[in-house]
């Protein structure tokens, strides 16, 4: 009796651990492949900027919506790095469109796995392009093994946390905010 129950405690255990395998930890919460990009973005306490300008943007509908979508998401740090009044200002109803313009340069209309996005930076010779929902294109390439994304003002962005699996796409945690020309 003690060892079916030792047994049992202990496939308990190995479940739990392999359901916290399968939900990587983002802003100090755990992002379920169940739960849509907006579901699991509002967990996050590293990406509340993002969660506030996706609702300001009125995207919050389609990015619920079935996808797939790959998103370029920034951390708060990566806002708070953009010139003083910035994010305040592109909140503001009369900025709508071109807060659009900026969060939907961060999307791309595929569920698109961070080894699929290095074969393809490989296969186009060390730099591919990356068409956005925003009309924006990123130039992705790897560097030390990790995925770097230019924007179309040269900006750096590198990802951080890869591969976040969600209902409708794949979230990819990044620590710069990509910006459309101008």
């Amino acid at each position: 009796m003690i060892l079916r129950t030792i047994l049992a405690a202990s496939a308990l255990a190995l479940a739990a651990g392999a359901a916290l395998a399968e939900n990587p930890m983002v802003g100090g919460a755990p992002m379920y492949e169940t739960k849509n990009i907006v579901e699991n973005a509002v967990n996050s306490a590293d990406h509340t900027t993002l969660v506030a300008a996706v609702q300001a943007a009125g995207l919050v509908e389609t990015l619920q919506g079935d996808g797939p979508f790959t998103v370029f998401a920034p951390v708060n740090a990566a806002f708070e790095a953009l010139p003083a009044g910035t994010v305040e200002t592109l909140l503001k109803p009369e900025n709508r469109d071109q807060l659009v313009k900026i969060l939907t340069c961060h999307v791309v209309a595929a569920s698109a796995m961070s080894d699929a996005i290095g074969k393809m930076i490989a296969d186009d010779g060390g730099t591919h392009a990356i068409p956005t929902l925003g009309g924006c294109t990123l130039k992705a390439r790897m560097e030390d093994g990790r995925i770097m994304l230019e924007d179309e003002q040269g900006g750096m962005a590198t990802v951080t946390i890869a591969d976040v699996v969600q209902s409708n796409g794949v979230i990819h945690v990044i620590d710069r905010v990509l910006l459309p020309a101008m």
